[in-house]
Parts: structure tokens; sequence; C-alpha cells
């Protein structure tokens, strides 16, 4: 038998998410826990499945194989779209909603709808008018709204009633979806929320008439047209957000909301509970954010909280949040930390820093954490308990690890990775029970990271160190390889040995791989996060340099002379601006989906890190890796999906025509058919074979030319 090699595992299993138990649903008597998960490592489709926290017995509620007998439709655009925001891969059942009371599932496949009795598993198919894109239940699971050609449609669970409530009066205009930035960059992916009652609908109007297109070809088919694509360029015009609370008996056109729109223009979230209708509302430089609550009867808001910064405020997903006695759950930053607030105060200490909110359980709130920024804690709060970390019984050494969840009823999900052991462990806790656990079916990698842990340079910048397997302190000089993604939002130092997988692989080829997190990176506090204000293409890329001669100060093998650097999208970003600027440290580049020029990204993230173009030209020209192309003398392969609506191809193809304008030898790999992922197996499995030859046959023209 043929032995699996890395690469076509990493990408059969989808970089090992495949079997995973995920999107956890607890019943509110906390008895039950309903979860998607595939049948085994390698089975991209996800199934329904529900769990009697009791007993420990898991049940198969829906096996999506048993329905569409005729085949999977083609998925409606805006479900592609929804899955590419998500970073979605796998297939099935990817997404569904429950009633309150968790007896009964929503979910779509291809565009069909199918309600399934939990208990039972009895699943039957609603009729609707079209394909349906993001369909929910309602709280008592009568009603189903879903979105179908631009339209807000309600339709009983039954399959009986169904009704248009808001129908677009006009091309560009969408009723209950999120705009491009909301789904991209907000993680906000709804652009409707049900009443608690599920008497009415508060829907997004969207209106993209001022966006600007972009036009995304597909060269290798000529005869296709190009894709339009409404994309906000950073300093161009947003989407035109507006909302509506309506009926779901269509009995009247429904009540605006009114807010200043022209001040604060983003719609980050909206939060409908008993206690009330919240929105947060954030201003274009995203230095003021607010929260309303809505007049439910004239659609009129009111300022219950406004929040400020010179700098930006951050989004935290899950917020805000509303106790059971109705008090308020939100974030700011304090004393040097993203902070956790009930009510006016701040009950997380100053030296933790706030990652999610993920639930709130009558008094209590569920939350992840850090207070060292490899770890991601899962805690909760209470009044009586203040903050308490929440560990899975036996893990008496307190190993470091990522953890997340979800709560309800008094029970706890726990899903934790750590460094100690591979896959993923889900703990159920319930006060009084036995601990239970949901099998993970993900598969155990052909490889195993030899991994060191460091802290490199004055900033103590979290640093890791993978050699190959067996390497011998002393046996051999390596040849370095610099693996980041280094920019905001992302980490690729956690306590996951999940995170260091394919920078193993590519030690094993003969590399040490050094992965660092410089200054920008989350989980180390407002300060460490905002200090590349500004400042997109130098602090980073000086902490590149500062951990890797850490790196070789700590392992000696490293050859400075050989040091490579690779990454995708910011990673990729980072890889070019370091052959470009930095070529006496640098000697061949590897760069995925790159962001050459920042004014060719998005409004949303790009302006909060930059300001726009307008207002900070300098700052956009110092970032932009389009002037430096004449200076480009060492290895560069450009990497970019010709579908990508996320980082344009036009930034990989902008660099590569001044490359060759003035006369830089470079290498250009275009994929077809390619989006910012890449989920297709053979793509995913060949990309690292073609970036660890480009590497390698860089290294060997250095060497016969230095023996020449």
């Amino acid at each position: 038998m043929t032995e699996t090699s890395f690469p076509r595992q990493n990408a059969r299993t989808r970089r090992f998410t495949l079997g995973v138990p995920r999107d956890m649903t607890i019943s509110p008597d906390g008895s039950r826990v309903v979860f998607a998960r595939s049948r085994s490592g390698d089975d991209p489709v996800n199934c329904l499945w529900s769990f009697d926290v009791a007993t420990g017995e898991e049940r198969l509620v829906v096996d999506p194989a048993q329905l569409l007998a005729g085949g999977a439709d083609e998925l409606p655009p805006e479900e592609r779209a929804r899955r590419e925001r998500a970073r979605e891969s796998s297939e099935g059942i990817v997404r569904y909603s429950t009633d309150h009371a968790a007896e009964h599932a929503l979910f779509d496949l291809a565009g069909h709808l199918f309600v399934c009795e939990l208990e039972s598993g009895r699943t039957t198919e609603v009729p609707t008018a079209g394909p349906a894109v993001d369909p929910r239940l309602d709280r008592s699971g009568t009603r189903i709204a879903y979105v179908c050609n631009q339209a807000l449609h309600v339709i009983g669970a039954d399959g009986e009633g169904e009704r248009v409530l808001l129908a677009p009066e006009g091309d560009g205009i969408s009723y209950g979806l999120a705009e491009f930035v909301a789904a991209e960059e907000m993680h906000r992916s709804e652009g409707y929320w049900w009443s608690p009652d599920g008497e009415h609908l508060l829907a997004a109007r969207v209106d993209i008439a001022h966006v600007t297109r972009a036009y995304i070809n597909d060269p290798a088919n000529p005869q296709l047209k190009p894709v339009e694509v409404a994309y906000p360029f950073a300093g161009s015009d947003n989407a035109e957000v507006k909302l509506v609370i309506v009926p779901t008996s269509g009995a009247d056109d429904g009540v605006a909301v009114e807010w200043d729109r022209v001040t604060f223009e983003y719609l980050v979230r909206a939060t409908w509970s008993e206690r009330g209708l919240y929105l947060v509302v954030e201003s274009r430089d995203q230095r003021r954010m607010q929260i309303r609550s809505v007049d439910l009867s004239t659609g009129e808001t009111t300022l219950v909280r406004e929040d400020t910064d010179p700098i930006w405020l951050s989004i935290v997903t899950g917020l805000p949040a509303v106790l059971e006695d109705g008090t308020l759950v939100w974030t700011a930053p304090r004393d040097g930390a993203q902070r956790l607030f009930v009510g006016d105060e701040p009950v997380t200490p100053p030296e933790m820093t706030l990652r999610s909110v993920l639930d709130t359980d009558g008094d209590r709130v569920l939350f992840t954490a850090s207070t060292e920024p490899i770890e991601v804690g899962l805690f909760e709060w209470s009044a009586a308990g203040g903050v308490q970390e929440i560990v899975p019984p036996g893990d008496d050494d307190r190993r470091a690890a990522v953890r997340d969840g979800r709560a309800a009823g008094g029970t706890t999900v726990v899903r934790e990775h750590s460094l100690d052991r591979h896959g993923t462990t889900v703990a159920i806790l319930r006060e009084g029970a036995e601990t239970r656990f949901i099998e993970s079916l993900e598969e155990t990698p052909v490889l195993a990271p030899n991994l060191t842990l460091l802290r490199t340079g004055p900033t103590e910048l979290r640093t890791a160190l993978l050699l190959p397997t067996g390497h011998e302190p002393g046996s051999a000089k390596l040849p370095v390889l610099l693996d980041p993604y280094g920019g905001p939002a992302a980490q690729r130092v956690l306590a996951a040995r999940a995170a260091f997988l394919t920078s193993q692989w590519f030690a094993d080829q003969g590399f040490a791989v050094v992965v660092a997190d410089g200054r920008g990176t989350p989980g180390r506090g407002t300060e460490w996060s905002r200090s590349i204000y500004l400042d997109r293409g130098g602090v980073v890329l000086d902490d590149q340099i500062t951990a890797l001669e850490g790196s070789s100060e700590a392992c000696p093998d490293l050859d400075l002379s050989r040091v490579a650097i690779r990454g995708w999208s910011y990673g990729g970003y980072l890889a070019a601006l370091a052959v470009l600027r930095r070529p006496d440290v640098f000697h061949v580049a590897v760069a995925g989906a790159p962001v050459t020029d920042m004014a060719l990204y998005d409004t949303h993230y790009t302006e909060r890190y930059m300001g726009t173009p307008q207002g900070e030209p300098e700052a956009y020209e110092r970032a932009s890796l389009l002037p430096d192309a004449p200076n480009l003398s060492r290895p560069l392969m450009l990497i970019h999906g010709l579908a990508d609506d996320n980082v344009l191809v036009a930034n990989t193809l902008q660099l590569s025509a001044l490359l060759t304008a003035a006369g830089r030898p470079h290498t250009v790999l275009p994929l077809v058919g390619v989006t910012h992922m890449t989920p297709q197996e053979e793509v995913a499995e060949n990309l690292l074979l073609l970036q660890l030859r480009f590497m390698k046959d860089a290294f060997a023209a250095m060497d016969a030319a230095e023996a020449n």
C-alpha cells in the first residue's frame, strides 16, 4: 500500500477540519446537544446529530445523502458568496437553525429547505418559491424566513402561507442579506433578525447602487461573461444599509428604523431579545461606536452607550448580549486591554484580552480571552463567582490550549485543541453529572510537529521554530523558511498542534521553519494591535527579521545565507515585501493572493489600519508594493486564484506588469476557478509541492552561482 503523503492528506481532509463536531446547539434544559459532523475525517458531507447529555448516547438525525435523491442542484449565487465569506469548505449541512426548544431543525441543501423533528428524525422538504438562502426558524418553530432573488420571504414550517414580505424596488437592492464588508470584515453574516414572538422581522435593505463594480473574468472559459461584483475599494462608497421592521403577517409595509446613517454608516450588529431590540452602529473611521435601542412602534432609536477611541474600536463577536435580568453585556478598550463589560463595569482584569462572547445563560456570560497570546482560554463570568476559567476535568497540569464552547440550561460544551496531542476534544460539562465527550473523527496526521516555542527580541515576539523530524543539533546547517501571516486579525502561533502541521511538512523537506506573530496580531492588548496604524509595511517586516535573528540565536543550525519566506493573503503581501525591501535578509519568496496595493482592498478592513487613500496618501504609498517593482533582485513566485473576489487578482497582475516593465524575472502561477480559498483537493495538494520545488530550485541556483 502506498503511504499517504502529508500534502495529499492535508488536502483530502480539508486541512484536518472534516469529522470535527461543529455548530453546537444546547437545548434550553441542557439535556441535549445538537451538532453537525461528517462521518469520517475525509468525508466532506456534514450530517446532523443529537447527543444525550445524561446517557452519553449519540444519534444520527439526518444524513443528507438520503435527501435530494436526484442529486444536488447548483448552489444559489448568494449562498456561494456566503460560504466564501465564511471560508466554508465542507458540504452537506453546513448551517442549520432550531426553534427555542431545540425540538425542530431547519437546514438548506442546494437551495432546498428541510425541517426535521429532532426526536424522531422525521424530515420533510418545505416547498419554496425558488432557491432559499439563509433560512431560519422563529423561536416557536412554526415560521421560516429566507431570502430568494434578493427578496425576504416567510412561510409556515408546514409549507403553508408563503408570502414575500419585502421585495427589491430596483436593481442593486436586496432585503435580508448582509453586504460584502459586513460578512467579510465585521463577522456579521445576517441580514435579518426574528423578533422573540415571531410576529416581526428586522430586515436590512442593502443598496449597492453607488458601490464600485469589479469584474471577475474566467480566462480559461472566454465564452463566459465576467461576473460583476460590487466591491467597495478603500476610500470609495460603501453599500447603503437601512433597516425596516416588518410584520410577518404582511399586514403593512413595516416601520423604518432611524439613526444618523451619515455619521454611522456601518451596521455592526443587531440583537433582539425579550428585553428589546438593540443596534450597534459604527462611524466610517471606526473611532466611534454606538449601541442604540429601538422603539418597535415608531422605529426611532435612543442612544444607550457610545464608545470612542483616537485610533479605532474593535468589533468583538457575540456582542451586544443581554442577561436574563436585562443587563447589557458589552466590550470596550480600557487600561490597555479589550475588556468585558457587564452593565457599566469592566469585569475582566486589565491583563486579560477579550476575544469573543459565546453565550449568555441566565446570569452568566461564556467568553474566550487570553492572558498569554498563544492560548485562548474559555471563561465564564457571573455576579456570584466573578471570572472563572473553564477547564475540562483531568487537565491537572493546566496545559496550554485553544478553547471555545457553548452554554445553555446549565450545560457547557468545551472544544479544545492543544499542543500535546492532535485532534479536537469536545467535553460536555454539567454540575453534578459525569463529564461526557462527543467523538471527533478527524484523521491523525502522518507527521507530528518538532516544535520549540520561543520569545524573540525585546518585545518577546511569540515565535515557533520547527526543525526536521529527528534533526540532531549541529548535524547540518538548515536553510530557513519563514511561514507567517503576520498581519492583524489572525495568529499563526497558537497552542494547537494543527496550527503547525504544514510548517512541519516544510521542515521535513530540509528547512528550519520560523513562524512568528509580530505587532498588530491579536491577543496582546490594544497598544500591541494598534502599533501598526498607518504602517502596514514597516514594523511587521522588522518583527519577522527580529524573529529570524532570535531563532538563529536559539538554534545555531539555521543558515541565514539561505532564507525563504512564504505566505497567503496578508502573509503573501509580507512575503513579497520581504524580498523587495530586504533582499539582504530574504533570498526567495512565495506570495499567495497578496494585496500589493492597499487601495485595491476593501473599505472596512483597510481604512481601520490605514485611513482612506484621500486622507492618508503617504501611508498608502509607503505600504504599496508597486513602486518597489524595479528593485526585485530575488526569485519571487506570485500565486493567485483568478476567481478571487476578496483579494482581487488585479493585485498580482499589476505587480507582475510592473516587474515585467522593469525587466525583473519572476514567476506567476494563476489558479483557474480558484477563489481566496483553495478547497479543491488537487489544487491544495499541488500548491505545497510547487512552492517547495520553487524554493529548492532557487537555492540550488544560488549554490551553482556561488560555485562558479
